[in-house]
Order: structure tokens, then sequence, then C-alpha cells
């Protein structure tokens, strides 16, 4: 569940240079420079925590001298009140990287929430929840760590991971069991090829060819039960389009193998944490 130390300085260098190119006016025209300071990270409502490296990264960000105590792990629910970090040392680059620290682990955490909600509402069918790439650009290494940290998994990284047929490709051709069996013969034996169908008619023509997984787009559950039967163990199968936290039960249970919800990283609200500061030495007029 490690997100990679480079990726995580990227995204806390290009959210710092953003928020303070030339510095943090306020702090500097308000904080001594040697004052030090004490700050927890606090869970204003229940939540399942992720993003506590990429906090700690942010809040070190500029300098060595502060430092980071996680008390909570990553994937662990918690409750309102709940102390998920602490942190001291200058109070100067504490402040500065407050609100890019603060903007990742919510968003993260709130990920990682939404995701647990969506694994829980499934639990004993044996239908995956997994993301999509509807994530944010420069962001995404981060959200699908989040939806790991929520008990789902992951769907392809990019385009570069899996080929992936979608209705806009199929517009394009003309017989569909012959391009994806083209599509198989030009491939290493190692990639994986999933079609997406819209219509049930289009379920054998991409099981002739050889997909390795049918996602099911847009179906009702009634029609998912039909694609379920039909596909028959040939092909995985995947459910997705309109997923939400009250249908994905009834998706579940139509014996589908995984559940793909894009609003796992383009429809969750950032959790509502906050960094409660004390000084601990002395500052006034810089």
């Amino acid at each position: 569940m490690l997100l990679a130390a480079e990726t995580i300085d990227r995204v806390v260098r290009t959210a710092l240079a953003e928020d303070a190119p030339s510095g943090d006016l306020t702090t500097a025209a308000f904080v001594d420079e040697q004052a030090t300071a004490d700050a927890a990270l606090v869970a204003r409502e229940p939540g399942v925590f992720s993003g506590a490296a990429v906090f700690a990264a942010a809040m070190t960000a500029l300098d060595a001298a502060v430092e980071v105590t996680v008390r909570v792990e990553e994937g662990v629910r918690f409750d309102a009140g709940t102390t998920l970090a602490e942190v001291t040392g200058p109070a100067r680059p504490i402040l500065t990287c407050e609100r890019t620290a603060l903007n990742l682990v919510q968003r993260m955490s709130g990920i990682a929430a939404a995701t647990a909600a969506h694994v829980e509402a499934v639990a004993g069918t044996g239908a995956r929840i997994v993301d999509t790439r509807k994530t944010t650009p420069g962001l995404r290494a981060l959200e699908r760590h989040a939806v790991r940290c929520g008990g789902g998994h992951n769907h392809r990284a990019g385009l570069s991971d899996a080929v992936m047929a979608k209705d806009n490709h199929l517009a394009l051709i003309d017989d569909l069991a012959a391009a994806v069996a083209a599509a198989k013969e030009r491939l290493p034996h190692t990639t994986h090829l999933e079609v997406e169908v819209d219509r049930l008619e289009q379920i054998e023509p991409a099981l002739v060819g050889g997909a390795d997984t049918i996602m099911l787009d847009n179906f009702t559950p009634a029609e998912l039960r039909r694609g379920v039967e039909r596909i028959a163990g040939r092909a995985v199968v995947e459910a997705s389009g309109g997923v939400t936290l009250e249908s994905v039960r009834a998706i579940a249970e139509t014996g589908v193998d995984v559940i793909s919800v894009g609003a796992l990283t383009h429809g969750s609200r950032a959790l509502d944490l906050g960094l409660d500061m004390t000084m601990t030495s002395p500052g006034g007029a810089a």
C-alpha cells in the first residue's frame, strides 16, 4: 500500500509552488523566525485514514527540522475527535505547508471513506469494487492509493497498462469479433484485453474474438443478470456506469465480478480534518 517517494515529492512540490511561489507573506509578517509550535491533525468527522506519508512529506517539505508523528495507520477507520498525526517544530514552515498538507490528506481520506462504504455495501457478494481513470490530473497515484486504503482495488493505471476497447473505439469498426481477434494477435500474451459493450448482442462477438473482460456499461440489474448468464464464466464480467452507493448492492447481486465506480475519485468530497496549532515558544512581529 506504499506510494513511491518520488511521486509524493512531485505532487507536494507542485502544490507548494502553486500556493506560495514567492513565499508566505502572512506568516512572514506575523510570525517570528524563531517561533516554534505544536500542531495536531484532528478529525472533525468519522472516516478512513489515507495519505499519512503525503501529509508528512508536505509538512516537512520546507524545513527538515519539522517532525511529524503519525498516530493512525493507513486504511484504519477513525471517529470524530481522533488525533491522526502530530507535528512539531519551527512555526513558519508548519503554517506555510498547512493548507497543502490538509488539501491532500482530506481528499485522500474522503476517497478512502467513500470506497469503504461501497466495499461494505457489497460485502458477501464476491464483487470487487474498483476505481476508474476519472481522476484528478496529476493526482492519480494518490487517489488510487486512497481507493486501496478504503478496501477497494485499482483498474488499469492508464492507457499504457491494458487494452480497453470502449464505445468510441467500437464505433470505428464493423466486425467486433474480427477486430478483437486481430488485436489479440498483435498483443503480447500477457496483455489483458477488455471490451465495453452497451448491448447484450455485442457480448458474443466480443467473446468469440477472445476478450478477457467484458464490461457491461449502463445495464439495468435485469440486463446485468442476462449478461452474466450469456458470458457464463468465459470472461471476467465488469459492471460500470452510474453506480451509486444506493445501487451498488443490487448490481453486485447480479453476479458480476467487478464493479467500477468513477465517483470514488471524481465525486468524493474532502473529509473534514483540521490542524490545531499551539505556539511553544514566543513569537511576535517579524
